[in-house]
């Protein structure tokens, strides 16, 4: 089965929770703490996979987790950290992290590999908190939460030329007679209901790569026929073979198809019209061909055509040849400009507060990815480790804020699903 788009839900691993411990020896005189760090919690990595070629592996999964770190033990034993999740995933493979639409990744090499979710960093011991103003700290702290993302994961094949045109054209026989490429031929519409590829050699010993897509029809950039589902993998190829029915077999004029397909291309992605375009002026041997192809050849003459017979393989050597050196002509460019992609440095401080504090009932809730990051790794156990968070939400000027919207002594105060009482 082909499955060339999946979302995902994916949750990196936790850190390791830090340990509270001192050293107890009969013979070690004030000892002090002695609690190790824990272990960082595992990254999610997607990584290319050549002998992959469809997104079928990932369509059941809906979330994939990440392992949590070791905890870190007395004696100043560190955890371990967690081993990180690998993804395998075809080459052509572009990621999308849907809540802010950016790309995280297009993975088009065969070693491409991505972290697309960071694992949270181990918590640490009492040990790590030891100074001089508090030689025997009796808190430590939980581990970091991994990243969390939901993501659309989409399959664009790597093919250099991408043959397109209209249902029944002759898209398939054509790739079957150029290259080993086995695809079901049919005299019906949508015979043709995934990408085909094939490796295609010309007479000097140049290979290349073609990809035989669905039938287009009138509507297809939104969502006729079988739709643009199939459209995304002609955004890849450096040359678009556009392939017609010269004779009108189907009481078409080749003219008019010719402007639909163009119209779908354009407003599937307006970049495709600046690609190279050869026409196939195919099915030559039957009648009405040479007269249509003159017509043709009077209102399109920016194009290179090539007449071709695709049934008995007539004229497909001379369009091989043509390709192959065509290509060596065309660079191939980047399938996204800079500015698609996330920005690590600028997607760290996409939020302009710390913090929001809302009156819900009568309970103030504050929210924030870092006041929770906080809260999730601090360890209230003990009275000192309560008095460090209270520190720290107060040096972050929660506790102002609160007074200035009016909160009382007394007022219930809630951060994730854990409440407090407010005291000034």
């Amino acid at each position: 089965m082909f499955v060339d788009e999946v979302e995902l839900y994916v949750i990196a691993g936790s850190g390791g929770d830090g340990c509270t411990a001192f050293r107890r020896e009969k013979y070690v005189p004030m000892g002090g703490p002695f609690g190790g760090n824990g272990g960082r919690g595992s990254n999610i990595i997607f990584k290319v996979d050549e002998g992959l070629h469809t997104l079928l592996d990932l369509r059941y999964q809906k979330v994939i987790r990440g392992k949590k770190g070791e905890n870190g033990r007395g004696k100043n034993q560190n955890g371990k950290g967690a081993e990180d999740i690998i993804v395998k995933v075809p080459q052509g493979t572009v990621i999308t992290d849907l809540d802010t639409n950016l790309i995280l990744a297009d993975l088009k090499k065969k070693d491409d590999q991505v972290v697309v979710a960071k694992g949270g960093r181990g918590g640490r011991g009492n040990m790590a908190f030891k100074t001089q103003a508090n030689p025997a700290p009796n808190f430590s702290e939980n581990g970091e939460p991994g990243e969390e993302r939901h993501l659309k994961i989409e399959l664009k094949l790597l093919a250099d030329v991408g043959l397109v045109g209209l249902p029944s054209v002759g898209k398939s026989t054509i790739i079957s007679k150029v290259s080993r490429s086995k695809p079901k031929i049919a005299a019906y519409h949508f015979t043709t209901l995934t990408p085909n590829l094939g490796v295609v050699r010309a007479s000097n010993g140049k290979s290349f790569v073609m990809a035989d897509l669905p039938g287009l029809i009138e509507g297809a950039s939104v969502g006729e026929g079988l739709g643009d589902r199939f459209l995304r993998h002609i955004e890849r190829t450096r040359v678009l073979l556009h392939v017609l029915d010269m004779s009108g077999s189907e009481m078409r004029d080749p003219y008019e198809d010719y402007q639909t397909i163009n119209q779908e291309l354009e407003k599937f992605n307006p970049k495709l019209m600046k690609r190279p375009m050869v026409i196939l002026a195919n099915k030559m041997d039957l009648p009405n061909a040479e007269e249509n192809l003159k017509k043709f050849k009077e209102k399109v003459k920016d194009k290179k055509i090539f007449a071709i017979t695709a049934m008995n393989g007539q004229g497909l050597q001379e369009v091989i040849d043509y390709l192959a050196d065509l290509l060596d002509t065309i660079k191939e460019e980047n399938l996204y400009d800079e500015d698609a992609f996330e920005s690590h440095v600028l997607y760290q401080f996409k939020e302009e507060q710390p913090f929001t504090i809302e009156k819900e009932d009568d309970v103030w809730v504050i929210k924030g990815d870092k006041i929770e990051k906080l809260f999730k790794m601090a360890k209230l156990n003990t009275e000192e480790g309560q008095m460090r968070f209270a520190r720290r939400v107060s040096r972050m000027g929660i506790d102002d804020k609160l007074e200035e919207l009016g909160a009382k002594e007394g007022d219930m105060v809630r951060i994730l699903d854990f409440y407090f009482e407010y005291r000034k």
